[in-house]
């Protein structure tokens, strides 16, 4: 490699030791010293590692769902939106994950803008505080027995995920009662959420990406739920041990369902 400017090289060997001695100390794995925000070196600066995507929302109203906080931040990939309670009801909180870094100074845009009546704060967050939230919101559910999951019926006058519902685990809505068809409902979904998510949650059991309906709504945005066609009414029956299991940062909700309730559900988001 031949160093311009340095005439034979002779001099090559001192001046590099006096750059290496001044120069900050270097970027590791783990992002830059602490004491510098960036290393030096002879062709820029090198910035510390993207943070993880995550802005915390506070002052939501109490009946919004996840389609509400998608409207809010449009234009936006929302990858997952993690509703937060305390004592068994909502706080007005909640974490939204976005799908680049970058997009995180766009959401903060939207600080003090109003959703409904009232205005939305937004701030930075860590990954560090939404995992302490999701493990929050497991101890919570374990507790009190409650849907705590984000998605839901996901738009207005269907089930919201911030909503006060009981869900005592010793009547399971009469899950355990029902009858089965072989075909399940799925809620609680996150957004993301696809059919080799679905497939993967389902791993036991003998399933295709065919038998499984993931539903939309008239503008073509996922609800939060998804239908599963299963070998026979038993198969669907020993899968309901998957119910309030968790996908991704979710607790999943199953219910027996039916071939009318789900081409109703399809014809919907057609």
């Amino acid at each position: 490699m031949i160093y311009r400017g340095y005439g034979d090289g002779s001099e090559m060997g001192p001046k590099r030791q006096r750059m290496i001695e001044q120069a900050p100390p270097p970027v590791t794995f783990y992002g830059p010293h602490p004491g510098s925000a960036f290393m030096f070196n002879p062709y820029g600066f090198v910035p510390p590692l993207p943070v993880f995507p995550v802005v915390r929302l506070r002052g939501l109203p109490f009946d919004c769902a996840e389609l509400d906080v998608v409207e809010f931040f449009r234009g936006l990939d929302v990858v997952d939106v993690l509703f937060v309670h305390k004592n068994n009801k909502v706080t007005g909180e909640a974490f939204c994950v976005l799908g680049v870094p970058l997009q995180v100074d766009f959401a903060l845009h939207k600080n003090r803008q109003n959703m409904g009546r009232r205005y939305v704060e937004v701030f930075r967050s860590t990954k560090q505080e939404y995992y302490k939230a999701i493990a929050n919101e497991v101890a919570e559910s374990r507790v009190h027995c409650t849907v705590t999951a984000g998605g839901g019926d996901g738009g207005r006058g269907g089930h919201s995920p911030r909503r006060n519902v009981q869900r005592a685990r010793s009547s399971d809505d009469g899950q355990g009662n029902a009858d089965h068809t072989g075909i399940l409902r799925l809620r609680g979904l996150p957004f993301s959420a696809g059919k080799e998510d679905i497939l993967d949650f389902f791993k036991d059991f003998d399933l295709s990406e065919d038998s499984i309906h993931v539903t939309v709504n008239g503008e073509g945005r996922p609800t939060g739920d998804a239908f599963v066609e299963f070998g026979s009414a038993e198969e669907s029956r020993a899968a309901m041990v998957k119910d309030r299991k968790m996908l991704g940062s979710r607790y999943i909700e199953l219910f027996p369902s039916s071939v009318e309730e789900l081409e109703d559900a399809l014809s919907r988001g057609r």
